[in-house]
């Protein structure tokens, strides 16, 4: 990785689009220090602090939530937006023809998707504004407050979004996932120091500190593992003759990814169990409240065991939606391919099906792990407040690697390039 760094910045078109991914990232850096107005933002990070609940927003968002910056909301907003228009292309007949049409219909879909996101953030915006109005957060809690405290929200997730965008079309890799990931990897400093300051308190001693970074290295690995790991269905091309010309007779592979689902299944998982465990915080006094809190708050073996399920659950619909076994087998008889041994059409589809669903199993039982390692961790390393799990892990290491891959490509470009001149 660090010889391809080194060979990518002698390269004046590759070291330009680094620069400017730099740049945009020390942007959004700055913004995550920008405090929203009116608003009491020691009140709100002592309250934060009260519980768990939003420890892993805060670590995708850079600590923006917890200063609540203008990027407090992050660009989670744009990743629920996209989740909601990729289901719809499946249940709307419209977006799926709009879909099928190749760039112009893709670029139609992604300004559906800028618009749903705006409307998202301000109606998460206007949530998380009259929810903290019994928490003394807000200055002046009046109904002009609220409407500029939502605004510059939502304002602040447009801008993530428009820096998202400038960065996959002008620098490298994608602009949404790396803001993700320098969100997350800002936090290791401040995360490596809370560690120093517990090991010099003899909160923890050095071999809670040697645990934890052995359970990082084998998580790391089993990540980089799975996200590499496939599936090769074999594909036979029979052989064509078009005029004097014989096209085909190649054997090439279907590959599917072991974790096709990506990080996506864990992020739904957590926004479907935050909101009622919000509520239940709100209603601290009530029945059910503590009753919820008693039975079903972070960390307890109910809420363990339904996180998980439902992490596997969203693994299998969410490879469902971008994975169409029907269609993959009619692409594959089109083109006058076939797997060895199974039929073209109906057969293959089903054969597909099958070996995709074994292979899904196997992702989705990791996403689990994954999803609800923190409490395995801070169980086996008894060090507090454990944001940095596996889930950020996933992502940092998913982004690493398509990042880097994103960079040998144009330098492979580049060498092509000049073989073809």
């Amino acid at each position: 990785m660090l010889d391809t760094l080194r060979s990518a910045v002698r390269i004046d078109e590759l070291r330009s689009k680094l620069l400017f991914t730099l740049a945009m990232l020390f942007v959004f850096r700055i913004g995550a220090h920008i405090p929203v107005p009116g608003v009491n933002t020691e009140v709100f990070a002592k309250l934060l602090e009260a519980g768990a609940l939003f420890g892993f927003f805060d670590v995708i968002s850079g600590g923006a939530f917890k200063n609540f910056s203008i990027f407090a909301m992050s660009i989670t907003p744009y990743i629920n937006a996209s989740i909601i228009m990729q289901l719809l292309t499946v249940v709307i007949p419209a977006l799926e023809r709009l879909a099928k049409e190749g760039e112009e219909g893709r670029k139609k879909i992604v300004q559906y998707t800028r618009y749903l996101t705006v409307v998202l953030a301000f109606i998460q915006a206007i949530g998380i504004s009259f929810a903290l109005r019994n928490e003394h957060v807000l200055v002046n809690p009046t109904i002009g407050n609220y409407l500029l405290v939502a605004l510059t929200l939502t304002a602040g997730t447009a801008f993530l979004m428009w820096i998202g965008e400038q960065i996959t079309e002008k620098g490298i890799g994608n602009g949404i996932s790396l803001l993700i990931f320098a969100g997350i990897v800002s936090r290791v400093p401040a995360g490596a120091v809370r560690l120093v300051e517990y090991l010099q308190a003899g909160t923890i001693n050095i071999l809670n500190l040697l645990l934890l970074l052995v359970i990082g290295v084998l998580v790391i690995a089993a990540i980089v593992a799975v996200n590499e790991g496939q599936r090769r269905i074999p594909v036979q091309y029979a052989k064509r003759v078009v005029g004097r010309r014989v096209y085909g007779g190649q054997s090439t592979h279907l590959p599917l990814k072991v974790n096709q689902a990506g990080v996506i299944p864990v992020i739904f998982a957590s926004s479907i169990l935050i909101f009622p465990e919000q509520l239940a915080t709100w209603f601290q006094n009530t029945w059910f409240g503590n009753w919820y809190l008693d039975f079903f708050a972070w960390g307890t073996p109910l809420h363990t065991i339904i996180y998980a399920l439902l992490v596997i659950g969203f693994t299998y619909f969410y490879t469902a939606v971008i994975m169409n076994p029907v269609d993959i087998a009619d692409n594959i008889k089109k083109y006058g391919g076939f797997i060895p041994g199974i039929r073209p059409g109906r057969p293959t589809a089903e054969y597909i099906s099958r070996v995709m669903s074994r292979v899904t199993l196997a992702g989705a039982v990791f996403l689990a792990l994954i999803a609800i390692l923190p409490n395995f961790v801070l169980l086996a390393t008894r060090i507090p407040q454990i944001y940095f799990g596996g889930t950020a892990l996933l992502i940092v290491v998913g982004v690493a690697l398509d990042t880097m891959k994103q960079v040998e490509s144009h330098m492979l470009m580049r060498s092509y390039q000049g073989f073809i001149r």
